[in-house]
């Protein structure tokens, strides 16, 4: 069962994980090595709570199972069985399924006193453990069905809805909201339920066609059946949320939470769990957003589910037809394979049967290498368009005639004067570096790009000595960027933050015609 916090919201999924562990070994009794006796132990102790006997002694199980032996063959002899020591196991630290207490009342002497004399309980989340096993063993294929008769029954409740709410009767609200969110709730879960053992029911159809075959046409009338009556219904049942909302959603789930029974949570808590269930009732069959209702999803998985039912009975009728299935085909060439006389003949064989052949590889350059990492992988790379003739006949089609040549005089006059300016952008800050040094103020923008560009040189071109990084340079046709090594290091302050080099410091000079024309200008 969901746990619900303050807000409504389920947290059964926010357990901790030591919580989670605690919980799951209280399945432990299903690994032990006799896990149907403990199974059939545990079911003796639901029989004598059945008839509230909550606490009950070794020998009060042992009674119950030669009682039940009497009506079952396989329930194991009470006296092969040490019931105190699983009795035990059972209520251990690992497992808790049961809770042990010690009760003296059964002690007639001193020597019983002494004795330990025990009475065994189920504990409440142990008992829940039990029924889970139960029902997962007692769950049945035929079990499973589509519940077309409910409709009628829905649409009744929401019309008395709508009627109990315009007359502010509290307990007809509540009864018959939890009465649609029950039924609807048990109407999702049978539809799953349905369409799992369906899809088991065609996995297993090659193993026991005739088990499909005896019951195809009842298969195929519940599910027409009941998509024919969701169809009739539909609209009605739409039409009858719109009066519910008509008279008041808000008045009604406060109507409902203020009846509620559920001490442990508070009104607001309540109320918010009544919105919360609300909004799942009005989704089946009114949209919330663009797009469709539950009602109308399970319609179409009902109609692809009928569609899905009919192709298979054509492939089974076919293979019938020819008195071989696909498994006893599948053996027989699984047996050819094994009685070949070699691995080669054997590949053979089983390339023929299920037309294996070499695969071809093709491959293309992309238009722009460059936009393509060389790093990049097969699945993540873009694809290249392949020519039909190369992919039909492995063939690369031919070039075909010499095309024009595309000058584009102006789109290279507009790039030659976007580069002469980024030069020009370059130089400027470059002899702004020379002339007010990179120490001791904020550089700009331009001026850090530039030197990040003379940086990133200088650190590809440093050498290194005895083990030991001597310096570094990097230079324009401007000025020359040194790295000296120095144990202060060195700064530098831009607009975006600091930049610092440690064990380095760094100095900027003119570089060569640069120099000698700082030297000649008067």
């Amino acid at each position: 069962m969901f746990e619900r916090d303050d807000a409504g919201v389920s947290e059964s999924f926010d357990l901790d994980s030591l919580t989670v562990g605690d919980r799951l070994r209280l399945f432990n009794f299903t690994q032990r090595d006799d896990p149907l006796a403990y199974l059939w132990v545990l079911r003796a102790m639901n029989v004598l709570r059945a008839v509230h006997q909550l606490q009950v002694h070794p020998d009060d199980v042992a009674n119950t199972l030669n009682e039940l032996a009497a009506a079952h063959d396989e329930v194991p002899a009470a006296a092969d069985l040490n019931l105190r020591g699983m009795l035990d196991n059972l209520s251990s630290d690992n497992e808790q399924v049961l809770y042990r207490v010690e009760d003296p009342l059964r002690c007639g002497n001193l020597a019983a006193y002494r004795n330990r004399q025990s009475v065994y309980q189920f504990t409440e989340i142990g008992y829940r453990v039990y029924c889970a096993v139960e029902e997962v063993i007692g769950s049945r294929v035929q079990d499973a069905n589509l519940s077309r008769l409910v409709f009628a029954d829905i649409l009744a409740d929401f019309k008395a809805l709508a009627s109990a709410n315009h007359e502010g009767d509290q307990d007809e609200v509540y009864r018959k909201l939890a009465r649609l969110d029950n039924v609807l709730e048990d109407m999702t879960q049978r539809a799953a339920r349905f369409y799992l053992t369906l899809n088991d029911v065609a996995r297993t159809t090659d193993v026991s066609p005739e088990t499909f075959l005896r019951y195809k046409h009842a298969l195929l009338a519940h599910m027409s059946e009941f998509t024919a009556e969701l169809e009739r219904y539909a609209p009605r049942l739409a039409e009858a949320v719109n009066e519910v909302e008509d008279s008041g959603v808000e008045t009604l789930l406060e109507r409902a939470a203020a009846v509620d029974e559920r001490p442990m949570m508070r009104p607001a808590a309540r109320l918010e769990d009544w919105r919360r269930r609300w909004m799942g009732l009005r989704q089946w069959f009114l949209a919330v957003s663009p797009g469709e209702t539950k009602a109308a999803q399970l319609q179409g998985a009902t109609r692809t589910a009928i569609s899905g039912v009919i192709g298979l009975l054509r492939q089974v009728t076919e293979s019938r037809r020819g008195g071989v299935s696909r498994t006893t085909q599948l053996r027989h060439l699984a047996a050819w394979a094994a009685a070949a006389p070699d691995e080669q003949a054997a590949n053979a064989l089983v390339s023929a049967a299920f037309d294996l052949r070499s695969v071809r590889h093709l491959s293309g350059a992309h238009d722009d290498e460059d936009q393509i990492s060389p790093r990049a992988t097969w699945w993540d790379a873009p694809g290249v368009e392949i020519s039909v003739s190369l992919f039909r006949h492995g063939k690369r089609p031919a070039p075909g005639g010499p095309q024009p040549v595309r000058t584009r005089r102006g789109a290279h006059a507009r790039l030659r004067e976007q580069q002469l300016a980024d030069r020009a952008a370059e130089r400027e800050a470059a002899t702004d570096l020379l002339d007010h040094g990179p120490h001791d103020r904020v550089l700009n923008e331009a001026e850090t790009r530039a030197v990040l560009k003379l940086l990133t040189r200088a650190l590809q071109a440093r050498t290194v000595v005895a083990g030991r990084l001597r310096s570094g340079i990097g230079s324009s046709d401007v000025l020359t960027l040194r790295l000296v090594p120095n144990e202060r290091g060195s700064r530098l302050r831009t607009e975006t933050g600091t930049l610092r080099l440690p064990g380095f410091a760094l100095e900027i000079k003119p570089h060569g015609a640069m120099r000698r024309r700082r030297t000649e200008k008067p």
